[in-house]
């Protein structure tokens, strides 16, 4: 086995096209798909960029999910000091198969189905209200990140009145580079759910936290602690992850009649399309291996870290020959975009289903959207952890 020493690149690198991952992340899998990397802290690691070696890895038993492992790579602050924040996609098995079983009934694809209706009201809502105050907008905040943050706080009972709040704290958390910022807009956002936490124990709703602690939380089971950092987890992913996808969306659709002909004849394969081709979570997943594992000609040691460009394993040209062609017909679930293995993303049903009303929704009721700047001069969000646009300036 050989241990590959060229010149490392430094992690993590930029996005600098809004819709694929960084170009010097590509550039290392068109030589391997496993590659030495330098961590932000100055560490070696591996960034697996390969389609079948990310899948064969993230359901190989020798590597661990658990950040609190020597070696396990962190891309970003911790919004923790000490100790890293203990989430659903931080714990291993048994640990995280106990947690994810607790919540897992909320987020099927029967319970989302039921779901849609709302959904379709509360995105037809919000284009109506846009669409009666001009003729143009910027989509991110007008749509792309209401519509999400609206359905995750309806499902956790947050109260949408303190999305700014919880909106610019997950911000901070997944973009700041200065550890104290991090660690003080987690602290916030802990001390807020554990205030709703104790306000819902008082008086309960018909939402997944006052479902928790009712009949999780107590003795041998869940603490307020554990149900808080779960919600931390599903307050963030449920609008970051989803006003990035609609925004990537939107601009990939506006103004093209083939794939909006394609959108509206088969929504399911189109939004399978987009999350393959936009990918908004990108080196999200992190491993470290806990003993040694041969990948083809790489020796991954016992103790070495693993981050994991799902973005470019998605553009993996052994699996798609046009990888960088966005076709909208291809509804296979070849990707790696929601994650694999126990530890795939919990709400990927409901992303699914609110992609697509949101597209469907949005271009049934402005069909002649456009987006109103060259694609070159769209703002690019970039992050280890989420991507998208920072702004999306449309008309109609």
């Amino acid at each position: 086995m050989t241990e590959l020493v060229d010149e490392l690149l430094q992690l993590p690198q930029a996005r600098t096209c809004p819709y694929g991952p960084p170009a010097a992340y590509r550039e290392l899998h068109t030589r391997r798909p496993v590659s030495r990397v330098t961590l932000p802290n100055g560490d070696q690691g591996w960034l697996v960029t390969g389609f079948a070696e990310t899948r064969d890895l993230l359901v190989d038993l020798r590597v661990s999910a658990d950040r609190t492992r020597p070696g396990f790579p962190a891309l970003l602050p911790s919004p923790a000091e000490g100790t890293p924040l203990r989430t659903l996609a931080g714990m291993d098995d048994p640990e995280h198969n106990r947690f994810r079983r607790m919540v897992t009934s909320w987020f099927t694809i029967r319970r989302v189905r039921a779901m849609r209706p709302a959904l379709e009201r509360l995105a037809g809502t919000l284009v109506d209200r846009m669409a009666g105050e001009s003729r143009s907008a910027d989509l991110v905040p007008a749509y792309c990140l209401p519509l999400p943050s609206m359905v995750i706080c309806e499902l956790l009972g947050v109260p949408y009145a303190d999305h700014e709040f919880f909106q610019d704290r997950t911000r901070t958390m997944i973009t700041a580079e200065d550890q104290a910022e991090v660690v003080r807009a987690a602290t916030e956002l802990i001390g807020y759910l554990t205030g709703l936490a104790a306000d819902k124990t008082r008086g309960p709703g018909p939402d997944l936290i006052s479902y928790l602690l009712a009949g999780q939380v107590g003795p041998g089971r869940m603490t307020v602690a554990q149900l808080v950092n779960m919600a931390v987890l599903l307050l963030g992913a449920g609008h970051e992850t989803l006003s990035g996808s609609i925004a990537l969306g939107v601009a990939l659709l506006a103004g093209d009649t083939e794939r909006l002909a394609a959108l509206r004849t088969a929504p399911e394969a189109a939004v399978e399309a987009l999350v393959r081709h936009t990918s908004v979570t990108d080196t999200v997943v992190n491993r470290v291996a806990t003993a040694d594992i041969d990948v083809g000609d790489v020796r991954i040691r016992a103790g070495d870290a693993l981050v994991f460009s799902t973005a470019v394993a998605n553009r993996d040209h052994r699996v798609h020959p046009d990888p960088d062609r966005l076709d909208l017909s291809d509804g296979h679930r070849r990707h790696v975009a929601f994650g694999f293995g126990v530890h795939q993303c919990l709400g990927q049903n409901l992303a699914r289903i609110e992609l697509e009303v949101a597209l469907t929704v949005l271009f049934d009721r402005l069909p002649g959207l456009r987006v109103a700047i060259p694609e070159a001069e769209l703002p690019v969000k970039s992050s280890p952890l989420v991507n998208g646009l920072k702004a999306l300036p449309v008309r109609w």
